[in-house]
C-alpha cells in the first residue's frame, strides 16, 4: 500500500448519502476533506494497515489530506500495545486534531500499562488549553480511568477544567454522566456540592437522565440539581 493506493480505496468505498449526514455532523471539519467512508470500513482499512510496511510512513506523514485518513491514524494509535510508541504516536498526532470524531477514537488499552506516566500526560494535555488536547486527555479518562484504575482525585482533574469551548464542555459533561454510571457515590457529590459550572452540569444531568445505566430513583434526585 503507498499513499495513492489508499486515496484510491477510500474512494472506492465512498458513500454519497453519508459523506452528505457526515458535513452536518462535522462542523468544524473541511467538507471538502471528507470522502464519505463508513466506520467499519475505515477499521478494516486500518487493521490491515497496521500489518502492512506503510503503517510507518502513514503516521508520519502528517497532515493528512482527508478526514477518512485521520480515522484510520486515530484507529492505528488504538491498536498499538508498545505503551512508549503509543505516546509517540499520540503525542506526534494531537497537533493535527481539528474534530470530535478524530479525537474520541484513539484511546489506546496501552495506555493502562502505566497509569501513573499516564495520567502525568493528561494533565499537561489538559494544561495546554487547546480544546482538543484537552478533550482527548478527558476522553483518555473516561475511557480507561473509570473502572479497575478509578481515583476519586481524577474526577477533581475534570471538574476543575475552566474552558467555555463547547466540544470541552461536552466531554466534561460525557464523563461526569458515565461517572455516575459507575461511581455514582463519588461523582454525586460534584453535583450536589455545585462544583461543576452551570453548562458541564446541565450537559451531565441530561446525558445521566438518557442513560439505561442509571437507575429511575437516581435519575428524579439528579432533575433536581439543573441550573435554569
Amino acid at each position: 500500500m503507498n499513499k495513492k493506493s489508499l486515496q484510491e480505496l477510500l474512494f472506492n468505498k465512498q458513500d454519497k448519502n453519508y459523506q452528505s449526514f457526515q458535513y452536518k455532523l462535522i462542523p468544524t471539519v473541511d467538507s471538502n476533506s471528507i470522502i464519505g467512508v463508513r466506520t467499519p470500513d475505515l477499521r478494516g482499512i486500518a487493521k490491515d494497515m497496521n500489518k502492512d510496511n506503510y503503517k510507518e510512513e502513514f503516521i508520519t506523514d502528517l497532515p493528512h489530506q482527508y478526514f477518512e485518513e485521520n480515522q484510520i491514524h486515530s484507529f492505528l494509535i488504538g491498536m498499538e500495545k508498545d505503551y512508549d510508541k503509543t505516546l509517540v504516536m499520540i503525542n506526534t498526532f494531537l497537533p493535527y486534531i481539528d474534530n470530535w470524531a478524530t479525537c474520541d477514537q484513539a484511546t489506546p488499552v496501552a495506555l493502562k500499562k502505566n497509569p501513573d506516566k499516564t495520567i502525568l500526560e493528561i494533565k499537561r494535555w489538559i494544561d495546554t488549553g487547546n480544546t482538543y488536547y484537552i478533550r482527548y486527555g478527558v476522553g483518555v479518562l473516561l475511557a480507561l480511568f473509570l473502572d479497575d484504575l478509578f481515583k476519586e482525585e481524577y474526577l477533581e482533574i475534570v471538574a476543575s477544567i475552566n474552558n467555555d469551548e463547547y466540544y470541552v464542555q461536552m466531554m466534561q459533561g460525557w464523563y461526569f454522566a458515565t461517572a455516575l454510571a459507575k461511581k455514582y457515590n463519588e461523582a454525586i457529590k460534584y453535583i450536589e456540592n455545585g462544583l461543576l459550572n452551570k453548562t458541564v452540569n446541565n450537559i451531565t444531568i441530561k446525558k445521566a437522565i438518557e442513560s439505561y445505566r442509571i437507575s429511575e430513583e437516581q435519575k428524579k434526585y439528579l432533575k433536581e440539581f439543573r441550573i435554569k
